[in-house]
């Protein structure tokens, strides 16, 4: 009976429930291009972190029910909007309106960050309308 309730025992058990807790909610989601964390979302926006591995890029894409700013934190890229591409490096940002087809690619060895704010009626991942798709998620 003491061993049910010792200190050790429930400490374990807390440890284990926040752990549980923890992945439940965990917001970094692995992708085929890198990897996303939702910082912050509120109604109406979200903020998040992506990493575009080296050569990776994420598909040609659009969304009807939002708007996008990405601030580059890191790296080298090549923007594409609507059929131009223009060439990003750190510090420099980027507005998609809604409808807007778009893409980023990593042209660089080293990762690829920024930092995206979305801002609209629907936030959702499955807003994404895939153009095209090097990893087969069209």
């Amino acid at each position: 009976m003491e061993k049910c309730f010792s200190v050790d025992r429930m400490v374990d058990d807390y440890i284990r429930v926040y752990e549980e807790i923890l992945d439940k909610y965990k917001s970094k989601s692995e992708t085929s291009w890198g990897h996303y964390e939702v910082l912050m979302e509120r109604p109406g926006y979200k903020v998040k972190i992506l990493t575009v591995l080296p050569q990776g890029e994420i598909s040609l894409q659009r969304h009807h029910h939002r708007s996008e700013h990405w601030y580059i934190v890191k790296g080298k890229g090549i923007v594409t909007k609507n059929r131009s591409e223009t060439r990003v490096l750190t510090g420099d940002s980027v507005d998609l309106p809604v409808n807007e087809v778009h893409r980023i690619k990593n042209i660089d060895n080293d990762n690829l960050v920024f930092i995206e704010v979305a801002k609209g009626d629907y936030l959702g991942e499955d807003d994404i309308v895939r153009l095209e798709d090097k990893y087969g998620r069209e």
